[in-house]
Formats: structure tokens, sequence, C-alpha cells
């Protein structure tokens, strides 16, 4: 990437990484790196550890220098730009509150050129959107950790950046209570106009907060697309393994643009075109949510069920050896040991070569 893409409205992207690289101590973290992020947009990049998620929020913020690349942001070479001079917000996993400080002057940390009255105005207004109403004048050692993470997000928002990197702001705290506050943060984030790059290990997390989902793997950037697209058309075998829960099963073409598999015949996509060619192997991506139990021509038995509140994800073994997974309400009475009938359901024929 050369240059900076422009939107269909003529806009340069609000963030634009190019090509971008990095090293810890001489070993490489990541390369080859380029994606836009456009103003307003959310996204969210998933890896196993150790793949450079950090390190590049890092090289986004002016915080880790790259070995190789750029980042431009409104339009303009930010490489060589300070964290200061970027006009990036930065929420740390260990949020860093200032201890010495009570919620308000915490939130206001960042408004120093502001008058005291807008200062005190916008703060209020954080304390009321988090639902930290009230608590201005807590020290941090006084709240919870939901509440303090909420301080350490509105104190990152207040000074209005375009732009928020999150590194796992939601690694520490309860089931429970992940689910609501990723919830307020979009809304608060979306309402506010500000695009946002999060970087998290939950998937659920990022399909459920992100416009946009991107897979780093071994270094590279291996996706990055919406998150229905990236689960269900994923742009390689690598992704569809680490995206989701699937299982590959050994197919061959057939003549007639059709799949030979242990589910039986796959009719050709209805996009049209042979994702094999006839007598050439390669692999199908069955999900769970891709069979549909209780009716079908195919038989199998139940070697185990968990049980997930609403739904129930079965696991299944066809007569044939090969193994399934397949999602089904758990009002509905199967369990181990039952004989199903179950039937192929693939809206989406994704397809690997062997």
């Amino acid at each position: 990437m050369t240059g900076i893409a422009m939107s269909a409205k003529g806009e340069a992207p609000l963030l634009s990484v190019q090509a971008l690289a990095a090293a810890h101590g001489g070993r490489r973290v990541f390369s080859g790196v380029s994606f836009d992020l456009a103003r307003g947009e959310i996204a969210a990049l998933l890896g196993p550890s150790g793949t450079g998620k950090t390190t590049l929020l890092r090289c986004i913020a002016g915080l880790h220098p790259p070995t190789d690349g750029r980042v431009h942001l409104r339009g303009v070479d930010a490489s060589r730009l300070p964290p200061e001079r970027r006009g990036v917000g930065f929420v740390f996993q260990d949020l860093a509150l200032f201890p010495h400080l009570d919620v308000a002057a915490n939130i206001g940390f960042g408004l120093s050129r502001w008058s005291k009255a807008d200062r005190a105005a916008r703060v209020a207004d954080l304390l009321a959107r988090i639902g930290l109403e009230g608590l201005g004048t807590r020290m941090p050692d006084e709240l919870s950790g939901g509440q303090r993470q909420r301080v350490a997000l509105a104190r990152s928002l207040a000074p209005k950046p375009d732009l928020l990197l999150l590194d796992e702001p939601l690694s520490g705290l309860d089931a429970d209570l992940r689910p609501r506050l990723r919830d307020d943060l979009g809304a608060l984030l979306r309402a506010e106009g500000i695009a946002a790059l999060l970087v998290t290990h939950d998937q659920d997390e990022a399909f459920a907060f992100a416009d946009t989902v991107g897979v780093m793997l071994d270094g590279t950037l291996a996706a990055w697309s919406s998150g229905p697209s990236l689960y269900h058309r994923p742009p390689s075998e690598a992704v569809a393994r680490f995206v989701g829960d699937g299982r590959f099963l050994p197919i061959r073409g057939r003549g007639d643009g059709a799949l030979d598999s242990p589910l039986g015949v796959i009719p050709p996509p209805s996009a049209g075109g042979a994702p094999l060619r006839e007598g050439e192997e390669g692999w199908l991506l069955v999900r769970p949510d891709d069979l549909l139990l209780g009716d079908g021509a195919l038989e199998a038995s139940i070697i185990a069920t968990v049980f997930h509140g609403a739904d129930c994800l079965h696991h299944l073994r066809l007569d044939d050896g090969t193994e399934l997974r397949a999602l089904a309400p758990s009002h509905r009475p199967f369990g181990p040991g039952a004989r199903v009938r179950l039937q192929p359901d693939l809206a989406h024929v994704v397809v690997f070569p062997r």
C-alpha cells in the first residue's frame, strides 16, 4: 500500500496503517500489516498471544517504534510524531488510574487546557453517561473493579479523541459484567462518533463490539473484514480454524460442480462456479450452526452434550466415524447416546484445497 485510499465521499481514512513491521529485541513481532479505519468505525483485533496485537496498538500510538512501514492519521504521515501529538486515546490493560486523584480529577486529567466550567461540565456529563453519577469525589481504591474500568474509559474519552485504542480493557472483569460494560462502551463511542481499535482474546466480544474484525496469525494480518463475513466466509483455512468452532470434512469435486462428502452430495454453491474440479480433493468447513437436528436423511449418535443455556452443543458421530458438532435449542430432548437425524444447512459452502 503506497498511497492513501479515499472513501466514496472522497475522504481519507482516519487511520491508515501501511506495510507496518515491528520487532522486540531484534526479534520480528509482525510485518506487512496494512489496513484502514474510517472515522467512527469500530474494529477489533483477534489473535493468539504473542502475535503482536498490543505492539501494533503501541506503534499506532507512537509508544513503540516500527521497523518499517507508515502510520497515517487524518491523511498525514504520523510515523515520526511523538505520542502527545498524535491525538489518540489509549486505554491500557492495567487501567493506570492516578491513585492520589479522585474520580473527577482522574477523568478531567487530560483537560488542563479547557476552562474550569467546560472541564467540570464534561466530567459531569461523562460520570452520568458511564453510570457513576455522584461518585466524582470517590478515590480509586474505593471503587469496584468495574467502576475503576469505567473511570479509565471515561478519562480516555474526556478530551474527545477521534480515535481510541483499547488493549484488552475488559479482561479483568467478571464474566457477567463484561458484556454490560462492552455494550455501554460501544454505545458511548457511537454517540460520540469516536473510532476505536480494540485488542481482545474473546471472539464473542470482538463480534459483538466491532464493525470490522482483524485476525493476526504468525506475525501477519491474516484477515480484516466484518464479523459475519469472517465467520461465514473466512479467507483462509488458518483463519477458519482460528475463528469459531468448525470441522473440516474431506471432499472431492464432481464434474457437475457438486461435492462428494461424508454428508452426502453437496450441491454447487448458489453463487455459481465449481469450488473444486472433477476429482480434486479439498476440505469442507462445517460449523455447528450448519447442521439441523431432528430431520434429514443422515443418522448420527450423540456422544456428548454441552449445555449453554438457550442452546446445547451436541458432539455427533456419523456411522462412518466422522465427528461433527451441532447446535440445537436446549429444550429439544437430545442427550448422550441418542440416535438423531441431521440435515446439512450450508448457506455458505466454504471449501479449501488440500
